[in-house]
Formats: C-alpha cells, sequence, structure tokens
C-alpha cells in the first residue's frame, strides 16, 4: 500500500513538472482565463469552489462558470486538473513568468511594431508611476548598460 502511494506521487510530480516550463504551444487565453490564472498562480493549485471565492471578491460570477471555463482551460492546456477525494485541483500547467514573457512579446510585436520603447513610454503615461518604480527602472536601466550612471 505505502509503495503504491509512492508511485502515485512521483507519477503525479513528474507529470506536474512537465508542465511547469514553457508552454510548447502559444498561451492564447482570454481576460477571464488569465484572471483564473492570476488567483491559481497567487494562490497554487486550488478547487473550483477556492478559485471562483477568490473571483468572487472582485465581480460576481457563478460557480458554474468557473467550472466551465476551467474545463475549457483544461482542454486547452492552460491547466492541469488532478483529483483529491471528490474535488478537482487545478494547476496552472506553465509558470506565471513564462507566461508574461510570451503575452508580452506578442503585444510588443502586435501592438508596437516591435518596439519597446513606444512600449515603456505608453505604459509609464498611462498611469501615475510612484518615484519608488521610477528608480528601480532607472536602476534596471543602469544595469542593461552595464552599470553606467
Amino acid at each position: 500500500m505505502q509503495l503504491r502511494n509512492i508511485s502515485y506521487y512521483i507519477c503525479v510530480n513528474i507529470k506536474i513538472s512537465q508542465f511547469s516550463a514553457m508552454p510548447k504551444q502559444k498561451i492564447k487565453p482570454t481576460e477571464s482565463e488569465l484572471e483564473i490564472l492570476q488567483v491559481i498562480w497567487s494562490r497554487g493549485p486550488s478547487s473550483v469552489r477556492e478559485i471562483n471565492d477568490e473571483l468572487n471578491k472582485n465581480r460576481e460570477i457563478g460557480y458554474t462558470t468557473t467550472l466551465k471555463l476551467l474545463q475549457i482551460m483544461t482542454g486547452k492546456g492552460l491547466v492541469t486538473r488532478t483529483r483529491d477525494g471528490r474535488n478537482h485541483i487545478y494547476t496552472a500547467a506553465f509558470e506565471q513568468d513564462a507566461a508574461q514573457q510570451q503575452l508580452l512579446d506578442k503585444l510588443l510585436m502586435g501592438v508596437f511594431g516591435g518596439s519597446a520603447k513606444r512600449l515603456v513610454m505608453e505604459a509609464l503615461g498611462n498611469r501615475n508611476t510612484s518615484p519608488e518604480e521610477l528608480e528601480e527602472i532607472r536602476k534596471y536601466i543602469d544595469e542593461l548598460k552595464g552599470g553606467e550612471s
């Protein structure tokens, strides 16, 4: 019995670790799917109820709507699903950094014609950037330039 549980644990962890790197296919989540991914990335593996409760903190969304979105996301390969008793536990199929990089590249090429300058200028011009954030950006730019000030 113990060996069987250990084998299951190893198989599940290997399967999950296979999905944690950069996805092979292009990530194409809808806005609602991105909301769900944000919840999973912040909470970790979660049940439908846990995800739905978190989503309802911002806006009202029905349990069955959340369930249907998760089923669609499973089919798209955006999340994986495992059983825990009667509950299904959903895990993001890839790391947040990988998704952000792929979506940013798509935005950069599709909307800003590949111009990082235009993207940054638009991002900084459309909201109030704190002095702390500007200082962090300045330091990052200095690092990219090789430490020049």
